[in-house]
């Protein structure tokens, strides 16, 4: 009897003593061991399979990309030039002509069915928010959009802002000796003939300015009536403008902010001016076609714009930055310093023609 149960517990000794065996080799070779020396092992190779994953999980940034912007040349030609630098297997192919001749440009194409545009880029939000009715736009929610104000964006991810330009007085510091700090002075006697602007009929800064300043209290149609009887000359675009005032041929002028900012830097006699009442601001917003047929491209086109990166860049141009975080260029308010004047951005779209159509009739189809 006593044989037997020594056997008994022999036995039972070592099928613990093998389980117990087992149990630590299966310790040994699992990665979920809670021991905190088996962490390590499998942690390198899990993570490099999930990096690989997401690598080839990632779209690949090629192809031509047709980029329809109102930006100057040069401007224009900086960005594709940075951009291409990042993802150099995209062509990058540029049409550029003020606001109102690319969007009849893209409407042609639409209504024939054959738009080719990928990328737009262009003055104001009024304008986006028609093709947004049209349905000619794709929403896209950019990671790089967290950082920029809400009131500068759609909420529906269909186009963004990409800087902010407010239309400023401009004035020529060899012939004008007072500053003056109201838009009032462009209806007064000092600037009877003097004065110049751009015309909304062709750029679409100049359109989104009559359409804000018409809709405030203090200025209105009367406004645009006295700018009409003081002489004020029209002309093709902001460029202009800022050559005449800069030339001295004529001495005030309604312009956006940057241009006069950098020819002061580069020695104009120019003073920019933000005037008490406020200033009109446009955003130039960027969108994607919704018949784009590179949009991956294009996705990356509209991250790398409003990236830290693009916006540090459009601030070496002279551009006030959208982003919160990237500081403005010499000579310019930041975005939260300027006191901006605004009007529905629907109601600007809706009247956006016949407001371009009575500032023509009023100040001679101009």
């Amino acid at each position: 009897m006593k044989r037997v149960q020594l056997h008994k517990w022999t036995l039972s000794l070592f099928t613990a003593l093998s389980v117990l065996g087992l149990t630590a080799c299966g310790t040994q070779s699992t990665s979920t061991s809670p021991q905190p020396e088996a962490k390590p092992a499998p942690a390198t190779p899990a993570a490099t399979t999930t990096a690989a994953t997401t690598e080839a999980a990632a779209p690949k940034v090629a192809g031509n990309l047709s980029f329809y912007t109102s930006q100057p040349d040069a401007d224009a030609a900086a960005l594709i030039e940075s951009f291409t630098k990042k993802y150099p297997e995209v062509k990058v192919e540029l049409f550029r002509s003020g606001t109102e001749e690319v969007i009849s440009r893209l409407q042609a194409e639409a209504q024939a069915g054959q738009v080719k545009a990928d990328v737009l880029l262009v003055a104001d939000a009024p304008t986006f928010a028609s093709l947004k009715k049209q349905d000619l736009l794709m929403g896209y929610n950019s990671p790089e959009a967290a950082d920029i104000p809400a009131d500068w964006k759609d909420a529906d991810g269909v186009y963004t802002g990409t800087k902010v330009m407010a239309t400023v007085l401009a004035v020529n510091t060899s012939k004008v000796t007072t500053k003056p700090d109201s838009w009032k002075v462009l209806t007064s006697p000092e600037a009877a003939g003097k004065a110049i602007m751009p015309s909304p009929l062709y750029s679409g800064a100049a359109a989104y300015n009559v359409g804000v300043l018409t809709r405030q209290g203090d200025f209105g149609w009367d406004f645009i009536q006295g700018l009409k009887t003081n002489q004020m000359t029209v002309t093709k675009g902001n460029g202009a403008v800022l050559k005449s005032v800069a030339g001295g041929e004529k001495e005030y002028g309604m312009v956006v902010d940057y241009l006069v900012a950098r020819a002061k830097k580069e020695g104009s006699p120019v003073e920019l001016i933000y005037p008490s009442e406020g200033v009109p601001v446009i955003t130039e917003p960027i969108g994607i076609l919704k018949a784009s047929k590179n949009q991956d491209a294009a996705k990356a086109f509209v991250d790398f714009v409003l990236s830290e990166e693009g916006q540090k860049l459009a601030s070496s141009l002279g551009y006030t930055p959208i982003r919160k975080g990237v500081a403005a260029p010499e000579g310019l308010l930041a975005q939260d310093q300027i006191k901006a004047l605004s009007a529905n951005t629907d109601e600007l779209e809706a009247s956006r023609e016949a407001d371009k159509k009575k500032f023509g009739e009023m100040m001679g189809g101009k």
